[in-house]
């Protein structure tokens, strides 16, 4: 069983091991043209793209199933750690981040299907008809939808246990509030996705250095009281 001890260490390095893992399977996915936000420009470029580049690809989608088991763990353990302030609540959010992690990896579904169909295209010459960009166009647009999704069940969840860390004091107030902001910022921004609009990365940038900075946080806390 999971000691009491030991859970806020291993949170720690599942934040920041998560953090480290899906920024690393996304720079392929970013280089290749298959943005989180907005429309591709040319649906052409970014299927040659991809095509050209299949190792690197399949190596993004093999990382991004594993950040989805590591997304099942981080969720396990915060439910962990926050069901002593509020059982219900905490509930919800490792539901909400299970559903997350779900998506994590049908969006692989998508990513893998533009990979086939881009692979096809380049072997036709480029001068196939417009059925095989219409369905690249589709694999990447299904991907992008995936996407907004399933950031609108992370940020809800984020908002649940942020605000379950402000209200116990497990982490410093200005660390959870950080977060509260941070998945606020990203909620707003996904609706708006989903809604039609274009949304700048910078309602998404604050994610990122807080999940590394309450990784660490966890971590050190640990092994400071470990040496005390």
């Amino acid at each position: 069983m999971l000691s009491d001890k030991n859970a806020p260490r291993l949170l720690g390095f599942a934040f920041f091991f998560v953090a480290v893992l899906s920024l690393v399977s996304g720079l392929p996915l970013d280089s290749y043209g298959i943005a989180l936000i907005g429309e591709s420009e040319n649906i052409s470029f970014t299927m040659v793209d991809v095509a050209s580049n299949q190792s690197t690809v399949r190596l993004s989608i093999i990382g991004y199933l594993i950040e989805s088991c590591s997304i099942v763990l981080l969720a396990v353990l915060l439910y962990h750690v926050l069901r002593p302030h509020n059982q219900i609540l905490a509930t919800w959010g490792l539901g909400l981040w299970l559903a997350e992690a779900v998506f994590v990896a049908v969006r692989q579904i998508s990513v893998y299907g533009l990979l086939r169909i881009s692979i096809e295209f380049v072997e036709s010459g480029l001068t196939t008809s417009l059925n095989l960009l219409t369905l690249g166009t589709l694999f990447y647009q299904l991907f992008q939808f995936i996407y907004a999704s399933q950031m609108i069940f992370y940020t809800v969840g984020g908002l649940i246990f942020y605000y379950l860390f402000f209200a116990s004091r497990t982490v410093p107030r200005w660390l959870s509030l950080w977060g509260l902001i941070a998945a606020s910022l990203g909620l707003v921004g996904e609706l708006l996705v989903l809604l039609g609009n274009n949304v700048l990365m910078f309602a998404f940038l604050p994610i990122f250095p807080f999940e590394l900075a309450i990784g660490i946080w966890l971590m050190a806390k640990c092994t400071k009281e470990e040496k005390q």
